[in-house]
């Protein structure tokens, strides 16, 4: 019995350490703990959550301020927290709209002040530690020395072409150019790189830097109400117009061989006779932007100096004729001239065509087109002269504009 106990526990001492051996190596095949496999065995990052704060409110203007521009929007801002109610009233309780914005961290006026008037607004909100606080600020708006108002050259719901620029002309000089320039909205779909180009102290260009893409969607809005212009000149009212770009129409008239030749959308189109300036009156070299269009228009010698019934001067009516300068130069139904069309200049500086050859173009063509006259034996168009704004280089361009 004795040996028989002897054996089964050397046995037994066997098969345990048969099955440490086989938990040692189990235990190398065994997945470490779930909190050891996070991050590759490292233990996940300790989370913090921000110690509950007071809420900070700003508004601007801030109380007290004077000469307030009216057309500046006030402000709200809360730190630390949420908005819960703001009301902004004129000195007679009447409330003025106002927007908040969607995570409840501001709040901006959603129209335009009144001149010379008082204003207060009231604020509260609720901080991240959860208690509520409100401020007031009262503040008064600028009597403006003067007022101007602004025109545009977009006629709202036209269609224009791919030259197109955007004239504003003030009704007084401006001295804060920078601050007219941000008070000038303009939106094109799909946008396109632009700047603005003071010819003037009183009126300010903007153009793309190529020309517009047919089919875009142009948004302008003169946002000039309640602005200071500098030297205590304010906007008056704001103008606003959308149009669209229409087709890609260019014509080149050369003077070489007497021909235009006008392009639809990069595609010729047709290509017409033309006489332009004789050389005592010779049309300048240039790329033309259309300016307007007129069924029935007389051609006056006196609007550019020279009186009807002088030497050189002459008062003629024609049927189609195309404005392309401030100097005069139109292109234009010249029945009288056919005969030298596609063969010699003979005009006092425009481009004449065939009474249907005119209609077709002026029934195709539109504000914003480009003309380019080349081969005239003329000087070069002034970048001054009407909307010829692509005589200038985009670098050069640029360079009359406000840093803002």
């Amino acid at each position: 019995m004795s040996s028989r106990g002897g054996a089964g526990s050397r046995l037994g001492t066997r098969w345990s350490l048969v099955l440490a051996a086989a938990g040692l190596v189990l235990a190398g095949c065994t997945a470490a703990p779930a909190d050891e496999q996070a991050g590759d065995g490292q233990p996940p990052p300790a989370t913090s959550t921000a110690p509950p704060k007071p809420v900070s409110l700003a508004v601007t203007p801030a109380e007290g301020t004077a000469e307030v521009a009216p057309g500046e929007p006030v402000t709200v801002a809360a730190t630390d927290g949420k908005i819960t109610e703001v009301t902004l009233t004129n000195e007679e309780g009447k409330v003025v709209a106002g927007q908040p914005s969607p995570d409840g961290s501001g709040w901006q006026s959603a129209e335009p002040l009144g001149y010379g008037k008082s204003y207060t607004v009231t604020a509260a909100a609720t901080g991240t530690d959860g208690k509520p606080a409100s401020t007031t600020s009262t503040f008064t708006t600028a009597k403006p020395a003067r007022q101007t108002t602004v025109s545009m050259n977009l006629t709202d719901g036209e269609t224009v072409g791919v030259g197109m620029p955007l004239v504003f002309t003030f009704g007084s000089k401006i001295t804060d150019k920078g601050a007219a320039e941000r008070a000038l909205k303009v939106v094109s779909e799909p946008a396109q790189e632009g700047a603005f180009h003071w010819f003037s102290d009183e009126a300010v260009t903007w153009r793309p830097k190529d020309y517009w893409q047919a089919g875009t969607k142009l948004s302008v809005n003169a946002a000039i109400y309640g602005k200071n212009l500098g030297n205590g000149t304010f906007g008056k009212e704001d103008r606003a117009a959308s149009a669209t770009v229409g087709d890609k129409l260019v014509a080149i008239a050369d003077g070489g061989n007497f021909q235009m030749k006008v392009s639809v959308n990069d595609q010729e189109a047709r290509t017409m006779p033309i006489s332009m300036g004789k050389k005592s009156s010779t049309t300048p070299n240039g790329s033309y932007t259309v300016m307007s269009e007129h069924n029935g228009y007389t051609m006056d010698s006196g609007t550019y100096g020279v009186p009807a019934d002088s030497p050189g001067g002459y008062e003629t009516f024609v049927k189609y004729a195309v404005r392309m300068s401030n100097s005069g130069i139109f292109y234009h139904s010249a029945p009288w001239s056919v005969g030298s069309q596609g063969k010699r200049n003979v005009s006092h500086g425009c481009i004449n065509l065939s009474t249907e050859n005119a209609q077709w173009l002026m029934d195709m063509s539109k504000k914003g087109d480009i003309i380019t006259v080349q081969n005239s034996g003329g000087q070069e168009l002034e970048p001054t002269d009407g909307w010829s704004v692509w005589q200038m280089s985009w670098d050069d361009w640029k360079a009359g504009g406000e840093k803002n």
